[in-house]
C-alpha cells in the first residue's frame, strides 16, 4: 500500500479519519505488509442515528480482535491462537470471531496489489516445499479494494479502543487458482456502498460469488519478498530469469 490515506479519501470522497493515527505511526508506503501492522480501511457510518452514512478512511490494526478477547497482563489483546488476518467468505455470518462484525462492521482494505505463492512440485520427497512468490495487481494500475470485517477492542471500559480487520478470502478463479486455491475477495466499486451499508445484512449472494478477476495481471518475483525486513519498490520487479542448468548423465 502506497498511496497515502489523506489522499486515497479524496479520490473515493470519503472523510479522512487517519490523521491522528497516521501521525502516531508515523506511516508511509509499505510494500511488504506483515500482520499486526496498522493499515488503511474504508467504512461507511453513521454521524447521527437517522443521517445518511458516510464513507471514512480509517487506520486499523491487520489481525481482528474480536471485542470479547481477554486483556494480557501488558494490556494487549491476548495472541493465544492463530491470527485472525483472513476469514473464508463460506463461513464469516457463522464463524463466533467474525459473526457479529459481519452484520454492521463491514470494511474495504485498499491496496496496490497483493503477494500469493505458488508451491513448485518439483520439490524433493521429504523436503519443506519451496515457493514461488508472485504479485497480483490491476493492469491499470489502479487500487483494488478487498472486502474485509473489522471491531473495535478495549482492554477495560476506560481504555483507548483498538481498531482492527480481516481480509475475507474466496476460492480463486481463473489464472489465479494456478498459484493458490484461496484469493482475497475483490468488491468493485459499484458494490462499495451497499457492502459497507452498516444498516444492512451482509450479501450473501456477494460472498457466495466466484470474484471477477477481469484486467487482473500477475507476475514472478523475486524472494526479497519472504523477509518482512526487505521494504521498497524492489519487491515489485520482476524475478531474473534463471540460467537452464545442464545435467550430465
Amino acid at each position: 500500500m502506497t498511496t497515502d490515506p489523506a489522499a486515497l479519501a479524496e479520490k473515493i470522497q470519503a472523510l479522512d479519519e487517519s490523521r491522528a493515527a497516521r501521525a502516531a505511526e508515523s506511516a508511509g508506503p509499505n510494500y511488504n505488509v506483515a500482520p499486526t501492522t496498522t493499515i488503511t480501511t474504508v467504512v461507511r457510518r453513521h454521524d447521527e442515528p437517522d443521517d445518511e452514512p458516510t464513507r471514512r478512511v480509517r487506520l486499523m490494526r491487520w489481525g481482528l480482535v474480536p471485542p470479547w478477547a481477554k486483556a494480557g497482563s501488558d494490556g494487549a489483546p491476548e495472541s493465544k491462537g492463530p491470527q485472525l488476518i483472513n476469514a473464508r467468505a463460506e463461513k464469516v455470518t457463522t464463524s463466533p470471531a467474525f459473526r457479529s462484525s459481519a452484520k454492521s462492521k463491514r470494511c474495504l482494505v485498499p491496496m496496490d496489489g497483493y503477494y500469493e505463492w505458488r508451491a513448485n512440485p518439483d520439490t524433493e520427497a521429504g523436503k519443506k516445499a519451496r515457493k514461488t512468490p508472485f504479485y497480483l495487481h490491476r493492469a491499470d494500475g489502479e487500487m483494488l479494494f478487498m472486502a474485509g470485517l473489522w471491531s473495535v477492542w478495549k482492554s477495560d471500559k476506560d481504555a483507548t479502543p483498538l481498531l482492527s480487520c480481516t481480509i475475507i478470502t474466496t476460492d480463486a478463479v481463473g489464472e489465479l487458482a494456478e498459484i493458490h486455491d484461496r484469493m482475497p475477495l475483490i468488491v468493485p466499486e459499484r458494490d462499495w456502498d451497499r457492502w459497507l451499508d452498516p444498516d444492512a445484512a451482509a450479501d450473501l449472494e456477494f460472498l457466495a460469488a466466484p470474484p471477477d478477476v477481469r484486467g487482473i495481471e500477475m507476475r514472478e518475483i523475486s524472494t526479497l519478498v519472504n523477509n518482512v525486513r526487505n521494504n521498497g519498490p524492489e519487491l515489485l520487479e520482476p524475478a531474473e530469469p534463471q540460467p537452464e542448468q545442464v545435467r550430465l548423465l
